[in-house]
C-alpha cells in the first residue's frame, strides 16, 4: 500500500497509508489534510487541489487540461507542480512525499 507524506509550508507532516486507486487529492481529504481545498472534488475544474510532488515523474504527463490549470495556481508553478486530484495511486506506486503549497485560493 503506497505511503504519502504530505509536509505543510511549516514542516508539518501528515503520512498516510492509502490504497491503490485513490487519488493523493481523495486521500487527503478524507483525511483532512488542511491546505487541499479540492473545490472542485477532483473534476479538473479548479486548482486548489495544486500540490508538489517530486516524485511527479510517476505518473502520467500532465494533461492540456490539467496544464492550462496549473496556470492559475494560487501559489507559483513549479516544475513540480501537479494537481492532485490527477495523481491516482497504483501497486506500483512507492512512497510519495507531497508538499502542500502556503494557499490554494
Amino acid at each position: 500500500m503506497p505511503k504519502v507524506t504530505y509536509v505543510q509550508q511549516d514542516g508539518t507532516e501528515t503520512v498516510l497509508d492509502l490504497p491503490p486507486g485513490t487519488t493523493v487529492m481523495r486521500g487527503a481529504v478524507a483525511a483532512g489534510v488542511r491546505g487541499i481545498v479540492a473545490e472542485c472534488g477532483g473534476n479538473l475544474m479548479c486548482a486548489t487541489c495544486h500540490v508538489y510532488a517530486a516524485e511527479a515523474a510517476l505518473f502520467p504527463e500532465p494533461t492540456a487540461d490539467e496544464d492550462e490549470l496549473l496556470d492559475c495556481t494560487a501559489e507559483p508553478r513549479r516544475d513540480d507542480s501537479r494537481l492532485s486530484c490527477r495523481l491516482t495511486l497504483t501497486d506500483l506506486t512507492r512512497d510519495l512525499s507531497i508538499h502542500v503549497p502556503g494557499a490554494q485560493t
